[in-house]
This record gives C-alpha cells, structure tokens and sequence, in this order.
C-alpha cells in the first residue's frame, strides 16, 4: 500500500515541470458515521442513504449508508494542503471547479485519501491560477469515490 507523500516546490515557476505528474498522496480520513450525520444536518441534505442505518441495510445498494459526495469533495483542500507544499506564496485560495463526478460511493465508517497531480497552470501577474486532478479513493475499492479538477489561485510574497 502507498504511503503518504507530498511534493515541495521552492519557487512557484517550477511548478510547470510537474504538469501531467502525481504530487501526492493525502493521509487516509475517517468517514464516520457521526461526521455524515453532522454534514447532514448541516446542508439539510437528510436523504435516507445517508442517516438512516436501518434502512441503508435494508434497501441500499451499498447495504450500509453511504457519505455525501460534496462531504467526501469538502476535503479538497487539506488533500492539496498535505501533497502540494508551495514556499513563498503569501496567499492561497480556491477559485472553482471544472468536473467533478462520484463514480462510486463513499461507504460510512470508512476510511479514504486523495492522490494529486497537476493538469495545468497559468500564470498571472504576481503568481498563478493551476488546475489540480484529486482522485479520492475507499480503502479496498478499485473505483474511485470523487474525481475532481479544482482551480486555485496563488500569489508570492514580493510579486
């Protein structure tokens, strides 16, 4: 099993060597119960699939209940955070989305990561907007749980 990695890059314009490459591979994340629970009650998205044990044992076809996908695509950011480790950037930020899908489920009590890679990068004046692959994976599933491109916008010190 792979361990987790990160890649560190010293100076922001060497960061277009690592387009079309793998940048990391986040620590593995609990999905428990009581944290699909709370985002439940948080987004008022209570479908059954996600809160209900007993009938998730009974009807589901997952035959638990499973997490919701914005939930599992709610931890993007400490994915990117723990495999992309950027050094004199004064201020990072998400800029959006282009493709998101959930080609699997995300069973609760659960554990799953990210892996990372580089689709792209643009620079802008002062620093760079840069399009990142997050691949989400269950412990012991082939297919993946979420594949998102996200955008992010990041700035140097001294721009």
């Amino acid at each position: 099993m792979e361990k987790p990695y990160s890649t560190k890059i010293e100076n922001l314009k060497d960061l277009k060597k690592f387009c079309g490459k793998d940048l990391g591979i986040s620590e593995w994340f609990e999905m428990s119960q009581h944290k699909v629970n709370l985002f439940a009650e948080l987004t008022h998205d209570k479908q059954w699939i996600h809160i209900d044990e007993r009938k998730a044992t009974k009807y589901s076809p997952y035959k638990k209940t499973v997490a919701h996908g914005y939930l599992v695509l709610s931890y993007a950011s400490i994915v990117i955070s723990q495999t992309l480790q950027l050094k004199d950037i004064v201020l990072a930020f998400n800029y959006g989305l282009n493709k998101v899908r959930f080609p699997n489920a995300t069973p609760s009590n659960s554990k799953f990561r990210g892996r990372v890679s580089l689709n792209d990068i643009e620079y802008i004046e002062g620093g760079a907007k840069f399009f990142l692959k997050i691949i989400f994976e269950v412990e012991g599933e082939k297919k993946p749980v979420c594949v998102a491109e996200t955008i992010s916008l990041v700035y140097e010190f001294n721009a």
